[in-house]
């Protein structure tokens, strides 16, 4: 991306923050009553292959708790969609302690709350991050009961790991293994307090390998990746640190371990694809969105148990809920079409972020899911140019919309010219981007298109 940005006057017209479109890519059209997917788990329950991830709750004021996260969340709001996705059949929701400046687990405990147990499934990690000591591991896992109001947890996840520090120890091993918290988690098992152990994973495959293979000893009843048609081949093309989501799903199905599947948008950003790719997609399903694409990829696959979309707008979710309601696997034609759009995808030059806030919040208050998100969405666009190849009218006229939209959609004193190269982030970055290197490259390119101006 560095050379995208930086090797010449770029420029994007027309990207507005990926969020001032409510409901981009959206369907319109009746949502079916009665006609949702179901998988089961690894002990038979019947999960909706639609599960609501709790990570994007909509705030007051408009949209999310990931972009605002100094904004309430609309609790009234958050209860109409719960209350919404139960009545269309979906029983799966996931939050985490961590989840929207830690508030998810409360609001999403409110909400359910509402509805008789049987009606719901919980899914909730120990995001054990920073301080894995046994004392704050033990706290937050207890802390997770009050604030959901429950007496059990039915999926519990060791939260993210795959990375290995400079002495060679995992952070599964120091998180989980050493602080006698897996330990400690297999007899909650036993006890019913949690009713499916399980872990989610971002970094190197030999940590996932390695893991994986510990099934034996642990019985892991299900387990959390990232897939899409995208990372399913490409996922070393977009960076080198990621692994196959071949490779990921394969392993799981050789175990008879169910998949839950993150980002099966990649991020949104199979959403909102560039022009060329979303009307191949439109000549083939007119009435069906861009999203509507991803899922049933992750759905035509037999061991994916749920697939997780954050859906911060209602419409969001009613148009998941027609894909899901019931899923339409995709056909031989139709993966090897989503193929050669994943292969196009791939190399396009955009930054690999999915916009998971880990890195967040920045020591200099950057906004970097919200620097990258802008650049991206002005790239998926198609709105961009080399400076010389279009008229001088036209140039001027981009130009000025590519900095109109980017001071509207962050904050100046957020922007990429205050990163200072601290390296905070880069630790916590699941996908491995070189983030300040990229802040950089945007500051040149944004630099670049000022001194035009003059």
């Amino acid at each position: 991306m560095a050379g995208a940005v930086a090797a010449g006057a770029v420029v994007a017209a027309g990207c507005d923050h990926p969020n001032s479109v409510p409901a981009e890519g959206v369907t319109a059209g009746e949502v079916p009553m009665g006609q949702m997917t179901y998988r089961p788990d690894a002990h038979g329950q019947q999960v909706s292959l639609l599960g609501f991830g709790m990570m994007r709750l909509p705030v007051e004021g408009g949209g999310s708790g990931r972009e605002n996260p100094n904004a309430p969340i609309d609790q009234e709001m958050v209860n109409k969609q719960v209350d919404y996705a139960i009545e269309h059949g979906v029983n799966y929701f996931d939050t985490s302690p961590v989840y929207c400046q830690g508030r998810s687990e409360t609001c999403t405990g409110i909400a359910l709350k509402r509805h008789p147990r049987d009606k719901w499934l919980i899914a909730t990690k120990m995001s054990n991050f920073r301080n894995w000591t046994p004392e704050a591991s033990l706290k937050m896992y207890r802390d997770s009961f009050e604030a959901l109001q429950v007496d059990h947890i039915d999926y519990y996840l060791l939260h993210s790991f795959g990375t290995v520090d400079e002495e060679g120890r995992s952070d599964f091993e120091k998180r989980f293994v050493d602080n006698g918290m897996l330990e400690f988690l297999m007899k909650e098992r036993e006890a019913g307090r949690i009713r499916n152990l399980g872990w989610s994973f971002h970094g190197q495959q030999s940590e996932f390998d390695k893991v994986v293979a510990l099934h034996d000893k642990y019985h892991w009843d299900f387990a959390q990746i990232q897939m899409n048609y995208v990372d399913w081949h490409y996922a070393k093309e977009i960076n080198p640190r990621n692994v196959e989501g071949e490779h990921l799903y394969t392993e799981l199905d050789k175990r008879g371990i169910p998949a839950v599947i993150m980002e099966p948008l990649l991020g949104g950003r199979l959403a909102t694809l560039n022009d060329h790719a979303a009307e191949q997609l439109k000549a083939r399903e007119p009435g069906q969105s861009l999203a509507s694409w991803s899922f049933r990829f992750c759905g035509s696959f037999p061991r994916v148990m749920t697939s997780l979309s954050g859906m911060t707008l209602m419409e969001h979710l009613q148009d998941n809920l027609r894909t899901h309601s019931p899923l339409k696997p995709l056909s031989e034609e139709e993966m090897t079409l989503l193929e050669r759009i994943a292969d196009e995808f791939a190399h396009y030059p955009a930054v690999p972020c999915t916009t998971c806030q880990y890195c967040m919040p920045c020591p200099y208050g950057l906004d970097i899911p919200g620097i990258f998100s802008h650049y991206n969405k002005c790239l998926n666009e198609g709105n961009i140019a080399l400076e010389g190849t279009m008229e001088q009218r036209e140039f001027r006229r981009a130009r000025k919309a590519f900095l109109t939209s980017y001071n509207k959609s962050i904050e100046r004193l957020r922007q990429a010219d205050h990163c200072i190269d601290c390296g905070e982030c880069l630790k916590h970055c699941p996908q491995g981007i070189k983030i300040p290197e990229k802040m950089h490259a945007i500051e040149i390119y944004t630099n670049q298109l000022k001194d035009s101006l003059v």
